[in-house]
């Protein structure tokens, strides 16, 4: 691409706070920067978490204190602000048809861009989904984080065939790269004895995470594992609900509820297993952050996971809702630090080769050019 031709590309999100989707737009407007590019963030709501490693990096970012359903202050703001652009980047659902509004009726408007980072469950919402559809009238290109979340939208008929493309997401793999000490750190970081079995999950506190499956795994694993314990790195509204239900279980004193951290890289070294139980992900960025720290993982196999994590290769899969399959899985890994290593291993090799923030970023300029041609 010609960058110089680029005199901004603005990114449009919901807000910075800490998670996923966050995380690689975070990632993807550094790594733009640092290539030459003139790159902004926008965040429609009032917002924290990301916003100061972007600006630390020298990327801009620009809030539009949503107080609304629409909000036409944040229109205005938003068309401001992408008055000098050649393309927005908008990130999933409500980002794009504020984008769309905003930009609609302008002279020679920037070209806009669009990503899908999850499976579309907001969707079922029937007034989101006539907004959505209206704004991909005037939207270049729809970019979805993996194939079995291009395969959904296309196939449920809300993205034309001819719009949508595959571009997977990435992390800064460097930054996981531990060192021979990495484990007997993050263990301190978190006050967890150094032989301990531990089990950790990455994620909001919220339903669709099925944190609750995974609380009930416990009480059988300490069985045959007695000093097993497990960290749940995140917070949401859930969390009241699940430390009552680690306490009804009885194993709430095995449970450590870590809250929201910006330390992740720095804490997975500690685990033994990484899992993730949800009902639905899209290309899940902590289920890479896991993979690029070396960790053994168990998924559930539900939309992008099973490119991320083959079976018995780079990972185990277990079907979404099955509790004793879990728990199965959970035991035997436990139980084999062999198998954790090999897993392990496989997983980071995976992510070096397909999942960098380099290769995302690659991506993307692939799409911005199909986008601008069009």
């Amino acid at each position: 691409m010609d960058r110089p031709r680029l005199h901004g590309i603005v990114h449009v999100v919901n807000s910075l706070d800490f998670g996923g989707l966050e995380r690689v737009v975070a990632d993807l407007a550094i790594e733009q920067r640092t290539r030459g590019m003139a790159v902004s963030v926008f965040s429609i709501c009032e917002t924290g978490g990301f916003r100061d490693a972007l600006e630390a990096a020298g990327v801009p970012v620009l809030v539009g204190g949503k107080r609304r359903t629409l909000d036409l202050g944040v229109l205005h703001r938003l068309r401001r602000a992408t008055a000098d652009a050649d393309l927005v980047h908008s990130h999933n659902f409500v980002p794009n048809y504020y984008a769309a509004t905003a930009l609609f009726g302008r002279r020679s408007p920037p070209v806009l861009v669009n990503t899908c980072h999850n499976m579309g469950t907001r969707l079922d919402n029937r007034r989101l989904r006539t907004l959505y559809r209206w704004s991909l009238r005037h939207t270049a290109r729809v970019a979805m984080v993996g194939e079995q979340v291009r395969r959904r939208f296309v196939d449920d008929a809300i993205v034309p065939p001819t719009l949508a493309a595959t571009v997977l997401n990435g992390i800064p793999v460097q930054r996981f790269d531990g060192g021979g000490q990495a484990r007997e750190r993050a263990r301190a970081r978190l006050g967890i004895e150094p032989g301990v079995p531990l089990l950790g999950c990455v994620g909001r506190l919220v339903g669709l995470k099925n944190h609750r499956l995974l609380l009930g795994c416990l009480p059988a694993l300490a069985a045959t594992h007695p000093g097993v314990r497990l960290v749940l790195v995140g917070d949401g509204p859930l969390e009241a609900a699940l430390r009552i239900e680690a306490r009804a279980l009885g194993v709430a004193d095995r449970v450590l509820f870590a809250g929201a951290r910006d330390d992740v890289p720095a804490l997975l070294p500690a685990l033994d297993v990484f899992v993730l139980p949800s009902l639905t992900e899209g290309l899940s960025i902590a289920l890479l952050e896991a993979c690029a720290a070396g960790l053994a993982v168990v998924a559930s196999d539900v939309g992008g996971n099973p490119e991320i994590v083959r079976d018995a290769q780079t990972g185990r899969l277990f079907a979404s809702g099955d509790g004793d399959g879990l728990r199965n899985l959970l035991d035997e890994l436990l139980a084999d630090a062999t198998q954790r290593a090999r897993l392990g291993a496989a997983a980071r090799d995976w992510v070096l080769g397909h999942a960098s923030v380099g290769a995302m970023a690659d991506g993307y300029e692939r799409l911005y050019r199909e986008a601008l041609a069009a």
